[in-house]
């Protein structure tokens, strides 16, 4: 059974992102939440890293999607089927990463390509796809995650160091900003960015 509309596959064909809105319920998101906000080994083995204008983000990174709820949120049909959707073929677990930004004192993350991260870990081809899941709601006044739209058809962007995180060459984000849309993509708890 097809969880993807063809319309929502088009979309991300064409856009290089689609949101599938309450991909988990309250409940569910309520259980990552709270796991995520004690989960003090995670906040003692995250990093912080400079955004380059002075604040900072912390995160967490981890390869192996383990038993626990945040290999379970990794693992789920849910997430698993719609990405094989996506690619039109069998996936597995790159890695996962929780961004712990502070309310009010968190930096941002540098403009980036994913890919631009996964070939330089030796993965040549980009078919891979990333999933962010909202357990917070994500606003423009809070720091949405921002897309340019239909920048993944640009190929691969090299990748320099701004402040402590390597970030996409920022004349070639300028360039495409230009040309493209800018997206804040708002999101409520539940919600996952493909």
């Amino acid at each position: 059974m097809k969880l993807l509309t063809e319309e929502q596959l088009s979309d991300y064909e064409r856009d290089g992102y689609i949101v599938v809105r309450n991909l988990f319920s309250e409940q569910e998101i309520d259980l990552l939440g709270q796991a995520a906000r004690n989960d003090n080994e995670m906040d003692k083995s995250s990093s912080q890293k400079d955004d380059g204008e002075g604040n900072a983000v912390r995160l967490a990174l981890w390869n192996h999607p383990g038993d626990g709820i945040y290999g379970m949120f990794a693992r789920c049909r849910k997430m698993v089927n719609r990405v094989e959707e996506i690619l039109r073929e069998e996936v597995y677990h790159y890695h996962s990463k929780m961004i712990l930004k502070d309310a009010k004192v968190g930096g941002a993350w540098a403009w980036h390509q994913d890919y631009g991260y996964w070939y330089q870990n030796g993965v040549l081809f980009p078919n891979l796809c990333s999933v962010m899941i909202a357990v917070d709601k994500a606003t423009i006044e809070n720091g949405c995650m921002q897309v340019i739209r239909g920048s993944h058809k640009l190929g691969r962007v090299n990748h320099v160091l701004s402040g402590e995180q390597a970030g996409a060459d920022m004349e070639r984000v300028e360039e495409a900003k230009k040309r493209m849309d800018l997206v804040h993509v708002t999101m409520d708890p539940g919600d996952a960015l493909f």
